[in-house]
Protein backbone atom coordinates (compact mmCIF):
# COMPACT_ATOMS: atom_id res chain seq x y z
CA UNK A 1 0.00 0.00 0.00
CA UNK A 2 1.16 3.44 -0.83
CA UNK A 3 1.77 5.71 2.04
CA UNK A 4 -0.70 8.54 2.33
CA UNK A 5 0.68 11.78 0.97
CA UNK A 6 1.60 14.19 3.66
CA UNK A 7 -0.35 17.42 3.55
CA UNK A 8 1.77 20.48 3.83
CA UNK A 9 0.74 23.13 6.25
CA UNK A 10 0.17 26.51 4.61
CA UNK A 11 3.14 28.74 5.15
CA UNK A 12 2.41 32.11 6.74
CA UNK A 13 2.75 35.04 4.41
CA UNK A 14 5.88 36.95 5.22
CA UNK A 15 5.38 40.66 5.37
CA UNK A 16 8.15 43.14 4.89
CA UNK A 17 9.36 44.44 8.19
CA UNK A 18 8.51 48.05 8.91
CA UNK A 19 11.56 50.24 8.27
CA UNK A 20 13.29 51.86 11.17
CA UNK A 21 12.36 55.45 11.94
CA UNK A 22 15.32 56.92 10.09
CA UNK A 23 14.71 54.79 7.02
CA UNK A 24 10.97 55.52 7.11
CA UNK A 25 11.70 59.23 6.80
CA UNK A 26 14.09 58.61 3.90
CA UNK A 27 11.59 56.29 2.18
CA UNK A 28 8.84 58.90 2.54
CA UNK A 29 11.09 61.52 0.99
CA UNK A 30 11.76 59.27 -2.00
CA UNK A 31 8.03 58.60 -2.44
CA UNK A 32 7.49 62.36 -2.28
CA UNK A 33 10.08 62.88 -5.03
CA UNK A 34 8.36 60.30 -7.22
CA UNK A 35 4.92 61.82 -6.65
CA UNK A 36 6.18 65.34 -7.35
CA UNK A 37 7.86 64.21 -10.57
CA UNK A 38 4.71 62.42 -11.71
CA UNK A 39 2.62 65.50 -11.00
CA UNK A 40 5.00 67.72 -12.97
CA UNK A 41 5.08 65.23 -15.83
CA UNK A 42 1.28 65.08 -15.94
CA UNK A 43 1.05 68.87 -15.89
CA UNK A 44 3.64 69.17 -18.66
CA UNK A 45 1.75 66.67 -20.84
CA UNK A 46 -1.54 68.44 -20.14
CA UNK A 47 -0.06 71.86 -20.97
CA UNK A 48 1.30 70.54 -24.26
CA UNK A 49 -2.00 68.83 -25.09
CA UNK A 50 -4.06 71.97 -24.44
CA UNK A 51 -1.54 73.94 -26.45
CA UNK A 52 -2.03 71.54 -29.34
CA UNK A 53 -5.83 71.88 -29.14
CA UNK A 54 -5.39 75.65 -29.11
CA UNK A 55 -3.26 75.59 -32.27
CA UNK A 56 -5.66 73.24 -34.05
CA UNK A 57 -8.58 75.47 -33.06
CA UNK A 58 -6.67 78.52 -34.28
CA UNK A 59 -5.97 76.88 -37.64
CA UNK A 60 -9.60 75.83 -38.15
CA UNK A 61 -10.88 79.26 -37.09
CA UNK A 62 -8.56 80.92 -39.60
CA UNK A 63 -9.69 78.56 -42.38
CA UNK A 64 -13.34 79.28 -41.60
CA UNK A 65 -12.65 82.97 -42.07
CA UNK A 66 -10.40 82.75 -45.12
CA UNK A 67 -11.54 79.65 -47.06
CA UNK A 68 -15.13 79.27 -45.88
CA UNK A 69 -14.65 76.01 -44.00
CA UNK A 70 -17.86 74.73 -42.41
CA UNK A 71 -19.02 71.73 -40.41
CA UNK A 72 -18.96 69.51 -43.51
CA UNK A 73 -15.24 70.23 -43.98
CA UNK A 74 -14.59 69.48 -40.31
CA UNK A 75 -16.37 66.13 -40.69
CA UNK A 76 -14.15 65.36 -43.69
CA UNK A 77 -11.06 66.32 -41.70
CA UNK A 78 -12.07 64.01 -38.83
CA UNK A 79 -12.64 61.13 -41.27
CA UNK A 80 -9.25 61.76 -42.90
CA UNK A 81 -7.46 61.62 -39.56
CA UNK A 82 -9.32 58.47 -38.51
CA UNK A 83 -8.63 56.62 -41.78
CA UNK A 84 -5.00 57.64 -42.25
CA UNK A 85 -3.90 58.01 -38.64
CA UNK A 86 -6.06 55.76 -36.43
CA UNK A 87 -3.55 56.12 -33.60
CA UNK A 88 -4.50 59.80 -33.28
CA UNK A 89 -7.49 59.67 -30.98
CA UNK A 90 -9.57 62.55 -29.70
CA UNK A 91 -10.00 64.27 -33.05
CA UNK A 92 -13.63 63.54 -33.86
CA UNK A 93 -15.54 66.17 -35.79
CA UNK A 94 -17.30 67.23 -32.59
CA UNK A 95 -14.04 67.61 -30.71
CA UNK A 96 -12.39 69.49 -33.58
CA UNK A 97 -15.30 71.92 -33.63
CA UNK A 98 -14.93 72.38 -29.88
CA UNK A 99 -11.25 73.21 -30.37
CA UNK A 100 -12.27 76.00 -32.70
CA UNK A 101 -14.84 77.26 -30.15
CA UNK A 102 -12.20 76.98 -27.43
CA UNK A 103 -9.77 79.17 -29.37
CA UNK A 104 -12.40 81.75 -30.33
CA UNK A 105 -13.62 82.05 -26.73
CA UNK A 106 -10.22 82.95 -25.26
CA UNK A 107 -8.08 84.29 -28.11
CA UNK A 108 -8.78 87.94 -27.24
CA UNK A 109 -8.39 87.47 -23.49
CA UNK A 110 -4.70 87.53 -22.48
CA UNK A 111 -5.64 86.90 -18.82
CA UNK A 112 -7.38 83.60 -19.48
CA UNK A 113 -5.48 82.11 -22.43
CA UNK A 114 -2.57 81.02 -20.16
CA UNK A 115 -4.95 79.83 -17.43
CA UNK A 116 -6.80 77.33 -19.63
CA UNK A 117 -3.57 75.40 -20.12
CA UNK A 118 -3.47 74.56 -16.41
CA UNK A 119 -6.75 72.63 -16.48
CA UNK A 120 -7.51 69.31 -18.19
CA UNK A 121 -9.47 69.36 -21.44
CA UNK A 122 -12.55 67.88 -19.73
CA UNK A 123 -12.63 70.84 -17.30
CA UNK A 124 -12.26 73.33 -20.13
CA UNK A 125 -15.11 71.75 -22.06
CA UNK A 126 -17.42 71.90 -19.04
CA UNK A 127 -16.70 75.59 -18.47
CA UNK A 128 -16.91 76.41 -22.17
CA UNK A 129 -20.27 74.65 -22.64
CA UNK A 130 -22.00 75.91 -19.48
CA UNK A 131 -20.66 79.45 -19.09
CA UNK A 132 -21.84 82.10 -21.51
CA UNK A 133 -20.16 85.21 -20.11
CA UNK A 134 -16.42 85.85 -20.06
CA UNK A 135 -16.48 86.83 -16.38
CA UNK A 136 -18.28 83.60 -15.52
CA UNK A 137 -15.68 81.53 -17.38
CA UNK A 138 -12.89 83.40 -15.61
CA UNK A 139 -14.59 82.78 -12.24
CA UNK A 140 -14.67 78.99 -12.69
CA UNK A 141 -11.29 78.76 -14.41
CA UNK A 142 -9.54 80.50 -11.53
CA UNK A 143 -11.35 78.58 -8.80
CA UNK A 144 -10.86 75.20 -10.51
CA UNK A 145 -7.14 75.92 -10.92
CA UNK A 146 -6.61 77.38 -7.44
CA UNK A 147 -8.52 74.62 -5.63
CA UNK A 148 -7.48 71.74 -7.91
CA UNK A 149 -11.13 70.75 -8.40
CA UNK A 150 -11.84 67.33 -9.83
CA UNK A 151 -14.20 67.13 -12.80
CA UNK A 152 -16.95 65.92 -10.45
CA UNK A 153 -16.48 68.87 -8.09
CA UNK A 154 -16.46 71.33 -10.99
CA UNK A 155 -19.73 69.83 -12.24
CA UNK A 156 -21.20 70.19 -8.75
CA UNK A 157 -20.23 73.84 -8.49
CA UNK A 158 -21.60 74.58 -11.96
CA UNK A 159 -24.88 72.79 -11.16
CA UNK A 160 -25.00 74.64 -7.85
CA UNK A 161 -24.74 77.99 -9.68
CA UNK A 162 -21.83 79.16 -7.54
CA UNK A 163 -21.14 82.13 -9.82
CA UNK A 164 -24.73 83.37 -9.71
CA UNK A 165 -25.00 82.84 -5.95
CA UNK A 166 -21.72 84.66 -5.34
CA UNK A 167 -22.61 87.63 -7.51
CA UNK A 168 -26.25 87.99 -6.45
CA UNK A 169 -25.93 87.31 -2.72
CA UNK A 170 -23.22 89.21 -0.94
CA UNK A 171 -22.82 88.10 2.70
CA UNK A 172 -24.47 90.19 5.41
CA UNK A 173 -21.69 91.16 7.83
CA UNK A 174 -21.47 93.40 10.89
CA UNK A 175 -19.81 96.82 10.70
CA UNK A 176 -17.09 95.66 13.08
CA UNK A 177 -16.25 92.70 10.84
CA UNK A 178 -15.84 95.07 7.89
CA UNK A 179 -13.64 97.30 10.03
CA UNK A 180 -11.41 94.52 11.39
CA UNK A 181 -11.35 92.33 8.28
CA UNK A 182 -12.18 94.44 5.16
CA UNK A 183 -11.57 91.46 2.85
CA UNK A 184 -14.11 89.24 4.65
CA UNK A 185 -16.94 90.03 2.20
CA UNK A 186 -14.97 88.42 -0.62
CA UNK A 187 -14.18 85.30 1.44
CA UNK A 188 -17.48 84.37 3.08
CA UNK A 189 -20.75 83.49 1.35
CA UNK A 190 -24.35 84.42 1.99
CA UNK A 191 -25.48 80.84 1.26
CA UNK A 192 -23.58 77.56 1.58
CA UNK A 193 -24.65 74.58 -0.49
CA UNK A 194 -24.54 71.39 1.60
CA UNK A 195 -26.23 68.96 -0.77
CA UNK A 196 -23.58 66.33 -0.01
CA UNK A 197 -24.78 65.78 3.58
CA UNK A 198 -27.86 63.65 2.80
CA UNK A 199 -29.58 64.86 5.95
CA UNK A 200 -33.06 63.66 6.91
CA UNK A 201 -35.82 66.27 6.77
CA UNK A 202 -36.18 66.32 10.56
CA UNK A 203 -32.48 66.59 11.38
CA UNK A 204 -31.10 68.01 14.61
CA UNK A 205 -28.23 70.44 15.10
CA UNK A 206 -26.15 67.50 16.30
CA UNK A 207 -27.00 65.63 13.06
CA UNK A 208 -25.88 68.66 11.06
CA UNK A 209 -22.64 68.97 12.99
CA UNK A 210 -21.76 65.27 12.66
CA UNK A 211 -22.58 65.28 8.95
CA UNK A 212 -20.35 68.31 8.34
CA UNK A 213 -17.42 66.69 10.16
CA UNK A 214 -18.01 63.38 8.35
CA UNK A 215 -17.97 65.20 5.00
CA UNK A 216 -15.26 67.64 6.04
CA UNK A 217 -13.42 67.58 2.72
CA UNK A 218 -16.52 68.66 0.78
CA UNK A 219 -17.38 71.25 3.41
CA UNK A 220 -13.89 72.78 3.19
CA UNK A 221 -14.26 72.99 -0.59
CA UNK A 222 -17.60 74.75 -0.14
CA UNK A 223 -16.11 77.17 2.41
CA UNK A 224 -13.34 78.16 0.02
CA UNK A 225 -9.54 78.32 0.07
CA UNK A 226 -7.41 78.84 3.20
CA UNK A 227 -9.89 77.37 5.68
CA UNK A 228 -8.35 74.83 8.07
CA UNK A 229 -10.37 72.66 10.43
CA UNK A 230 -9.49 73.28 14.10
CA UNK A 231 -12.05 71.26 16.05
CA UNK A 232 -15.65 70.35 16.90
CA UNK A 233 -17.55 70.89 20.13
CA UNK A 234 -14.65 72.97 21.41
CA UNK A 235 -14.93 73.34 25.19
CA UNK A 236 -14.75 76.94 26.39
CA UNK A 237 -14.47 77.24 30.15
CA UNK A 238 -15.67 80.55 31.53
CA UNK A 239 -15.90 80.94 35.27
CA UNK A 240 -17.15 77.66 36.64
CA UNK A 241 -19.13 76.72 33.53
CA UNK A 242 -18.35 74.82 30.34
CA UNK A 243 -19.63 75.94 26.95
CA UNK A 244 -19.26 74.10 23.66
CA UNK A 245 -18.66 75.71 20.29
CA UNK A 246 -20.06 73.71 17.35
CA UNK A 247 -17.17 74.04 14.85
CA UNK A 248 -13.91 75.95 14.80
CA UNK A 249 -11.76 76.77 11.78
CA UNK A 250 -8.67 78.84 11.11
CA UNK A 251 -8.30 81.04 8.04
CA UNK A 252 -4.73 81.36 6.85
CA UNK A 253 -5.11 84.59 4.85
CA UNK A 254 -7.17 86.37 7.49
CA UNK A 255 -4.92 84.88 10.19
CA UNK A 256 -7.78 84.38 12.61
CA UNK A 257 -10.05 81.79 14.18
CA UNK A 258 -13.49 81.35 12.60
CA UNK A 259 -16.27 80.04 14.84
CA UNK A 260 -19.32 78.35 13.32
CA UNK A 261 -22.51 78.17 15.36
CA UNK A 262 -25.15 75.93 13.74
CA UNK A 263 -28.89 76.53 13.78
CA UNK A 264 -31.41 74.28 12.05
CA UNK A 265 -34.10 76.94 12.43
CA UNK A 266 -34.68 80.40 11.01
CA UNK A 267 -32.30 83.10 12.27
CA UNK A 268 -33.41 84.88 15.43
CA UNK A 269 -31.69 88.02 16.80
CA UNK A 270 -30.94 86.35 20.15
CA UNK A 271 -28.64 83.87 18.37
CA UNK A 272 -26.07 86.66 18.01
CA UNK A 273 -25.66 87.02 21.77
CA UNK A 274 -24.37 83.49 22.19
CA UNK A 275 -22.01 83.83 19.24
CA UNK A 276 -20.65 87.11 20.64
CA UNK A 277 -19.97 85.36 23.95
CA UNK A 278 -18.07 82.57 22.14
CA UNK A 279 -15.94 85.10 20.22
CA UNK A 280 -15.00 86.88 23.44
CA UNK A 281 -13.96 83.57 25.01
CA UNK A 282 -11.93 82.62 21.93
CA UNK A 283 -10.08 85.93 21.84
CA UNK A 284 -9.32 85.87 25.55
CA UNK A 285 -8.41 82.21 26.05
CA UNK A 286 -7.67 80.53 22.67
CA UNK A 287 -6.35 83.12 20.22
CA UNK A 288 -2.57 83.38 19.86
CA UNK A 289 -0.94 86.80 20.42
CA UNK A 290 -0.02 87.20 16.73
CA UNK A 291 -3.51 86.29 15.44
CA UNK A 292 -6.19 88.78 14.49
CA UNK A 293 -9.64 89.00 16.20
CA UNK A 294 -11.85 85.94 15.71
CA UNK A 295 -14.82 85.89 13.32
CA UNK A 296 -18.20 84.31 14.04
CA UNK A 297 -20.52 82.71 11.48
CA UNK A 298 -24.11 81.86 12.32
CA UNK A 299 -25.10 79.15 9.85
CA UNK A 300 -28.90 78.93 9.85
CA UNK A 301 -31.52 76.99 7.90
CA UNK A 302 -33.05 80.27 6.69
CA UNK A 303 -33.09 83.99 7.45
CA UNK A 304 -35.10 87.12 6.87
CA UNK A 305 -32.87 89.72 5.21
CA UNK A 306 -34.46 92.64 7.02
CA UNK A 307 -34.16 90.93 10.41
CA UNK A 308 -30.50 90.17 9.65
CA UNK A 309 -29.86 93.80 8.69
CA UNK A 310 -31.41 95.07 11.92
CA UNK A 311 -29.54 92.53 14.05
CA UNK A 312 -26.16 93.30 12.51
CA UNK A 313 -26.51 97.08 12.33
CA UNK A 314 -25.40 97.55 15.95
CA UNK A 315 -23.72 94.23 16.56
CA UNK A 316 -20.61 94.60 18.69
CA UNK A 317 -18.81 91.51 17.34
CA UNK A 318 -17.18 90.64 13.99
CA UNK A 319 -19.93 88.30 12.82
CA UNK A 320 -22.03 87.40 9.81
CA UNK A 321 -25.25 85.51 9.18
CA UNK A 322 -25.38 82.84 6.47
CA UNK A 323 -27.82 80.11 5.57
CA UNK A 324 -27.32 76.58 4.30
CA UNK A 325 -29.18 74.74 1.56
CA UNK A 326 -29.32 70.96 1.28
CA UNK A 327 -30.63 70.93 -2.29
CA UNK A 328 -29.30 72.35 -5.53
CA UNK A 329 -30.83 75.75 -6.29
CA UNK A 330 -32.92 76.43 -9.38
CA UNK A 331 -30.10 77.48 -11.67
CA UNK A 332 -32.42 78.81 -14.40
CA UNK A 333 -34.10 81.08 -11.88
CA UNK A 334 -30.74 82.36 -10.68
CA UNK A 335 -29.64 82.95 -14.27
CA UNK A 336 -32.77 85.03 -14.89
CA UNK A 337 -32.02 87.05 -11.77
CA UNK A 338 -28.44 87.48 -12.94
CA UNK A 339 -29.68 88.73 -16.32
CA UNK A 340 -31.86 91.28 -14.51
CA UNK A 341 -28.84 92.24 -12.40
CA UNK A 342 -26.77 92.94 -15.51
CA UNK A 343 -29.63 94.87 -17.11
CA UNK A 344 -29.93 97.14 -14.08
CA UNK A 345 -26.15 97.61 -13.98
CA UNK A 346 -25.99 98.73 -17.61
CA UNK A 347 -25.70 102.50 -18.09
CA UNK A 348 -28.97 104.00 -19.29
CA UNK A 349 -28.91 105.75 -22.65
CA UNK A 350 -30.59 109.13 -22.81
Amino acid sequence: MKAAAKTRKPQPVRRAAAPAKGKAVAFAEIVGLIQSARTRAFQAVNTELIGLYWRVGEYISRKIGSDGWGKATIISLAEYIQQNHPEMRGFSSQNLWRMRQFYDAYRLDPKLSPLVRVLPWSHNLLILSQCKRAEEREFYLRLAADKSWSKRELERQLDGALFERTLLSKPKVSALLTQLHPEAETIFKDTYLLDFLELPIDHSERDLQRALVKNLKQFLIELGPDFCFAGEELRLQVGGQDFYLDLLFYHRSLQCLVAFELKITKFEPEHLGKLTFYLEALDRDVKKPHERPSIGVLLCASKDKEVVEYALSRALSPALIAEYQTRLPDRKLLQRKLHEFYQLAMPKTK
